[in-house]
C-alpha cells in the first residue's frame, strides 16, 4: 500500500489520537471512525505550511466554495454554487447550529435508528426532540427506508426536520436516487426541514452510486441543507473543518449569521482545499477506496468461519462494518448478550464500537472499523473470534512490532 502506508504496529503505536490512545497496549482498536492509514502528501504539505508561516489566525473560507465544487462536479456531476457553501467546525456542530436557527424548541427531529450516536445526543443537546424511525431489514443485510412510518412520524406537526445519514453510518447503505426522491417527497409535503449527513460520500466503493440530496431535481431541496467535509475521506478529522451547503439563498443567509459559533481551524481549511483540488490527493482517495474493498471481500471471506453464526452488513461506502452477533454461540448470542464490543474487549482484547449508542436496533450488535491493513485486519477477526468464543479464557498474543 506504498500510497497510503503500511500500518505498521510500530508506527500506529505512537500516535496519540483517540483511536490508539484510548486503550492499553494489548488492545487492537477497531472502533471510532479514524482509519490507519497515512495522510495525503499534499494535505500534510498544506497544514504544515499554514504553521510554518505563522499563519494560525481566524480562517478566511473563501477558497472553500470553489474547492468542493470542482470536486462535486468531477466526481458527483453535482453542480454547486460556490456562495452556498459555508464552512462549519465538524458536521455534527453545524447540525446542531442549523437545528438551532431553523427549528423552534421542543419540535420532533426525525432520525433511523441504527445510526450514528451523535445524532441521538446532539439532538438532544439542542434541546429538540428525538422521533425514532428505525430502518427495516427487507432481506437479511439489507435495510431500506421505512417510508410508511417515516410518512407518519413527519405528519405530526411537531416534528421540523428530518435528519438522513447518507451513506449511512453504521449500515454504509448508498441510497438511490428514487430512495432519496421518495424521502423528498415525503419531506415536502409535510414541509419539514431536510438536514443530510452525508460525511462518508468520498467512500462509496463499485457497486453503489452516490448521488447528492441537492442534486435532485426536487421542491424539497429548497430547504434542506447537507453536510460535506474531507474528515472521513481523507482520514483528516482532527483538522475540524466540514462544509454546509444550503440548498436556498435564504438557508444561506440563515448559516452566515451565524460564523461565530462554526469556525473551523487554519490548518483545517487548507488541508480541505488541498484534499478537493490536488490531483495526489485524488489519486490518495481512489487508492483508500480500492483498498477498502479488498478489505471487504477479506472481511466476508474471514468472518463466517471464523465467528460461526455472525452476520455482517456489507458495506457499500466507507470502512465501518455492521455486526450482528444474536446467532454467536447459540441462540440468542448466549455468552455476548446486548453489548458484544464489552464482551470481545475483555476477552479478545480487541476494540469495537458498542451497538448501544445507536438506538434500540443495535442490542447485540457492534461496529467494526476495518479501515486498515488486511494484516490488521485479520488479527482483529482472530481477535473477535477468540472473544466470541464460549468460555473463552486467558489473553491474546501482542500485536508483532508493537512492543
Amino acid at each position: 500500500m506504498p500510497e497510503i502506508g503500511e500500518c505498521s504496529p510500530d508506527v500506529l503505536r505512537r500516535r496519540t489520537s483517540e483511536k490508539w490512545a484510548a486503550h492499553p497496549p494489548d488492545v487492537v482498536p477497531a472502533f471510532i471512525a479514524e482509519m490507519d492509514f497515512d495522510v495525503a502528501e499534499p494535505i500534510r504539505r498544506a497544514a504544515a505550511a499554514v504553521i510554518e508561516r505563522s499563519d494560525l489566525g481566524y480562517p478566511h473560507p473563501a477558497a472553500l466554495g470553489d474547492a468542493f465544487a470542482s470536486f462535486a462536479r468531477a466526481w458527483w456531476e453535482w453542480e454547486v454554487e460556490p456562495g452556498r457553501v459555508h464552512a462549519v467546525a465538524d458536521v455534527m456542530t453545524g447540525v446542531a447550529v442549523v437545528l438551532g436557527a431553523c427549528t423552534p424548541p421542543g419540535s420532533g427531529v426525525v432520525i433511523n435508528p441504527p445510526v450514528y450516536p451523535p445524532f441521538f445526543f446532539r439532538v438532544e443537546h439542542a434541546e429538540r426532540r428525538l422521533v425514532p424511525v428505525p430502518l427495516r431489514e427487507d432481506t437479511p443485510g439489507r435495510h431500506l427506508l421505512d417510508l410508511e412510518a417515516l410518512e407518519a412520524a413527519l405528519a405530526d406537526p411537531s416534528v421540523a426536520a428530518y435528519l438522513l445519514c447518507s451513506p449511512h453510518n453504521p449500515l454504509g447503505r448508498v441510497w438511490s436516487r428514487r430512495e432519496l426522491l421518495d424521502v423528498a417527497e415525503v419531506c415536502a409535503r409535510h414541509d419539514v426541514l431536510v438536514l443530510v449527513d452525508e460525511i462518508h460520500a468520498p467512500l462509496v466503493m463499485e457497486g453503489a452510486e452516490f448521488v447528492p440530496f441537492l442534486s435532485l431535481d426536487h421542491p424539497a431541496t429548497k430547504r434542506a441543507v447537507v453536510f460535506q467535509s474531507a474528515s472521513k475521506g481523507w482520514n483528516i478529522p482532527g483538522l475540524k473543518c466540514g462544509l454546509a451547503v444550503a440548498g436556498s439563498a435564504e438557508l444561506s443567509a440563515v448559516i452566515n449569521g451565524r460564523w461565530e459559533a462554526l469556525f473551523p481551524s487554519q490548518p483545517g481549511v487548507a488541508g480541505t482545499v488541498a484534499a478537493y483540488t490536488h490531483p495526489e490527493a485524488h489519486a490518495w482517495l481512489r487508492a483508500v477506496v480500492g483498498q477498502l474493498a479488498e478489505n471487504r471481500r477479506l472481511l466476508a471471506s474471514l468472518l463466517p468461519e471464523a465467528v460461526p453464526g455472525i452476520r455482517a452488513v456489507r458495506p457499500e461506502a466507507s470502512y465501518l462494518v455492521w455486526l450482528d452477533f444474536g446467532g454467536v454461540g447459540g441462540t440468542g448470542g448466549a455468552g455476548l448478550g446486548d453489548d458484544p464490543a464489552a464482551v470481545l474487549l475483555e476477552r479478545g482484547r480487541v476494540a469495537l464500537t458498542s451497538g448501544l449508542g445507536f438506538g434500540e436496533p443495535g442490542r447485540g450488535h457492534a461496529r467494526l472499523n476495518m479501515g486498515t491493513s488486511p494484516e490488521l485486519l485479520e488479527e482483529i477477526v482472530r481477535r473477535v473470534a477468540l472473544g466470541a468464543a464460549a468460555g473463552s479464557q486467558g489473553r491474546p498474543r501482542p500485536l508483532q512490532g508493537s512492543g
